[in-house]
């Protein structure tokens, strides 16, 4: 256990502090955009605003994976995903101290708006359960597939390799992500048809990979000068 956090800690070292920042912020930041959801017009259709950063999520994963192997990226996932918790504890320390959020301000409403916004920030557990749950699986999943489509390319080394592994893995993780989500809580909680379950999944996987299709040129230039720099490939196989 000792050498595992030993090697955890010279893998953070490795880690170019910029990734593993936006991997953290994403992580943290759509956990709470999901608490929006997003009018479709569609009754079959259900979505929430966390699409807006879970490609990033993902990107920052597939350029570890690329980098590092799909272990070391796994282990910065549950990096962020022990950060998502420690922040979801002091937004639930937060939404139970006494005070006025200034948004509350609307004469006759107060008290209800100061709750809801306390119920907002402060989290649910089931939310936080059924996020993490679908985080680790897809995350897994996510990397894993990665690394393994790449050990079955003739040519691992230039951008059609790199968006092959990152938008195939990407949809199928998001997918998966979403769906895992959507039957913990979404159905269990709030009611959802197995229809609507299926179709937040896919359409949301769909959304996400477009954004990571855009975005990839950008995550494959840093991935390059990653490849190129000094790795050090010890401190990656003991993680």
């Amino acid at each position: 256990m000792k050498k595992a956090f030993s090697a955890l800690g010279r893998l953070m070292d490795e880690v170019p502090p910029i990734i593993l920042t936006l991997l953290v912020l994403s992580v943290v930041a759509m956990n709470l955009l999901a608490n929006k959801s997003i009018n479709t017009g569609t009754e079959w259709l259900a979505l929430d605003c966390g699409i807006l950063l879970s490609w990033l999520t993902f990107l920052c994963m597939d350029v570890l994976t690329h980098c590092y192997g799909p272990r070391a990226a796994t282990a910065m996932s549950l990096v962020a995903l022990v950060v998502n918790l420690f922040m979801a504890l002091i937004f639930f320390v937060a939404s139970r101290i006494p005070g006025v959020w200034g948004e509350s301000f609307v004469e006759g409403s107060e008290l209800v708006i100061n709750q809801a916004l306390d119920n907002t920030i402060g989290g649910t557990w089931f939310i936080i359960l059924g996020s993490s749950i679908a985080f680790v699986v897809s995350a897994v999943l996510n990397n894993f597939m990665n690394y393994g489509i790449g050990t079955r390319l003739k040519d691992n080394s230039g951008f059609g390799a790199f968006a092959l592994r990152s938008y195939v893995s990407t949809f199928l993780a998001q997918f998966t992500d979403n769906l895992v989500f959507a039957l913990i809580v979404s159905r269990t909680f709030f009611g959802w048809t197995m229809l609507q379950c299926f179709t937040c999944a896919l359409t949301g996987a769909v959304l996400e990979l477009v954004f990571e299709v855009f975005f990839s040129p950008v995550g494959y230039r840093i991935a390059r000068r990653l490849r190129h720099g000094k790795l050090d490939t010890a401190v990656v196989r003991e993680v």
